[in-house]
C-alpha cells in the first residue's frame, strides 16, 4: 500500500517518486525521530537521519517523501482524539501537547512554567521582536528608560541573541535579534507568525460602547430640557414648549 500525496508546487516526476516510495513504511520512522527528540528536528534533519538508517540503506530518501510524510503524520494528530499534535515550531517538528492540557502538563515542571517574564522585559522583548535587528540605544529611546537589566535577563533565558553590530552607526553598537528559544517558547515558526500590529492597535482602538452613545444623544435630541435657576433659588428642569402643551 502506499500513499499518493498532492502538493501544488510538486510536479509529475516528484510525485512518480512519491507513489514509488512506500510512504506507510517511511513515516513511522519520522514519527519515532520526531517523538525521541529533545528538540524540534527540521525537515532536512530528518532526512538526513533516515539516509544514514540501515533501514534504508538501498534507497535514497528525498525531502519531498519526508515532506508528505509529515503532511500525512500532521493530519493524524490533528483529530481531537490526541492530546497531543506534530506541529513546526521555530523551523522544525516537535510532539506538543494540546494547549487544553496545559494546567495538568504544567505540574511536571512546576518551576519552569511559574517563572514569569516582568513587565519590563516582555516590553524589551517585543521591542525586539517587532524591530529586530535592533540596537539598545534604539529599544531605549522608544522605552524611555534603561533597559540594560531587561536585555541581560533576556540573554540569559536565551530568549534574545547577539546578531551582529550595526557599522553604520557612531561606536557600532550591538544588534539584538530574537532566537530559536523565542520562537519555541511562545508556539511559533518564525518572526512572521507574529500579531500583526495594525491589528493590535485596531484591538486596542476599537470603541466598545459607540451605539449607546449614540443611542443617548439622539434621546437627548428628540426630548431636550433645559437647566434654570428660580428666583429662590432652586433649580429646575424646564421641558420644551412644545412638550408643555402637549
Amino acid at each position: 500500500m502506499s500513499f499518493t500525496f498532492v502538493y501544488r508546487n510538486i510536479n509529475f516526476v516528484q510525485i512518480v517518486e512519491l507513489q514509488n516510495m512506500d510512504i506507510s513504511n517511511l513515516i513511522p520512522h519520522v514519527e519515532a525521530l520526531i517523538f525521541a527528540s529533545d528538540r524540534a528536528l527540521t525537515t532536512l534533519e530528518i532526512t538526513e537521519f533516515l539516509n544514514s538508517s540501515p533501514d534504508f540503506e538501498d534507497e535514497k530518501i528525498t525531502l519531498d517523501q519526508v515532506e508528505a510524510s509529515l503532511e500525512g503524520i500532521s493530519e493524524k494528530y490533528s483529530a481531537d482524539f490526541y492530546p497531543f499534535e506534530v506541529k513546526q515550531i521555530g523551523g522544525g517538528w516537535q510532539f506538543l501537547t494540546r494547549k487544553e492540557f496545559h494546567r495538568t502538563v504544567a505540574q511536571l515542571n512546576a518551576d519552569k512554567f511559574l517563572k514569569r517574564l516582568s513587565a519590563a522585559s516582555l516590553e524589551t522583548l517585543a521591542i525586539i521582536a517587532y524591530k529586530q535587528p535592533v540596537t539598545k540605544g534604539e529599544i531605549e529611546a522608544i522605552r524611555g528608560v534603561s533597559c540594560d537589566y531587561a536585555v541581560q535577563k533576556l540573554l540569559e533565558k536565551e530568549l534574545i541573541l547577539i546578531s551582529g553590530r550595526n557599522e553604520k552607526a557612531p561606536g557600532q553598537p550591538l544588534l539584538y535579534s530574537t532566537s530559536k528559544n523565542f520562537m519555541d517558547y511562545f508556539g511559533i515558526n518564525s518572526a512572521e507568525d507574529l500579531p500583526k500590529l495594525k491589528e493590535i492597535i485596531q484591538e486596542q482602538t476599537e470603541p466598545t460602547s459607540i451605539n449607546p452613545l449614540f443611542g443617548n444623544e439622539s434621546k437627548a435630541d428628540e426630548d431636550p430640557e433645559v437647566l434654570s435657576v428660580t428666583e429662590g433659588g432652586e433649580l429646575i428642569v424646564n421641558k420644551n414648549q412644545e412638550d408643555e402643551e402637549k
